[in-house]
């Protein structure tokens, strides 16, 4: 089977802004309902221990850690958002890249989103999390997410997979073959096995 010819920048560009802005979307549309619906604070069950809704505002980061520097967390996203328009722009030719790359920044974009917009004001806001599964934190404080959440985490998983299996941005392989040498079949002494 042939493989796959890389897409062109342009159109791997425009793969990343359509997911991105689909993710965003999504993210901001299911922050709405949750403030429009939602008591604050409040359990509500969904299923059972399994999946249930608590609304907050996170003014910091996962387990609210760094409540007191959310300043930082805009400034983070917006740098990570800019890092991935510009490999969109420069290097990527991927269809996978494109994908990851496209989900994580529509993550990226929604949280930031909620650091721009939210309460108490421009570049402090509080991220909305709404999410709480439970069962998934044993031994951990309990860890409420939105949809932003879910891509940013997955997304990152991907491009740590990505990485590791050697594919670049560009849609080529990195070679795994190791020149062989000639000293290695020798024993500790420097003789031919």
């Amino acid at each position: 089977m042939a493989a796959k010819r890389p897409l062109r920048r342009s159109a791997a560009g425009a793969l990343i802004a359509i997911l991105a802005v689909t993710v965003l979307a999504a993210d901001q549309f299911t922050k709405h309902l949750a403030l429009e619906n939602l008591p604050y604070a409040e359990t509500v069950p969904v299923l059972g221990d399994f999946l249930s809704f608590y609304l907050i505002g996170n003014p910091g980061a996962a387990f609210s850690f760094g409540e007191g520097a959310t300043w930082v967390f805009t400034l983070a996203l917006a740098v990570v958002a800019v890092i991935i328009v510009w490999l969109a722009a420069t290097r990527v030719s991927s269809r996978l890249w494109a994908v990851g790359l496209g989900l994580l920044l529509g993550g990226v974009l929604g949280n930031l989103t909620d650091r721009l917009i939210r309460e108490p004001g421009f570049a402090v806001g509080h991220v909305i999390d709404f999410i709480n599964t439970p069962w998934m934190w044993l031994g951990f404080p309990p860890a409420i997410y939105n949809i932003a959440d879910i891509f940013i985490v997955s997304m990152m998983i991907g491009v740590a997979i990505l990485v590791v299996s050697g594919l670049r941005m560009d849609g080529t392989r990195e070679s795994r073959a190791v020149e062989e040498d000639p000293a290695s079949d020798a024993d500790p002494a420097g003789r031919a096995g």
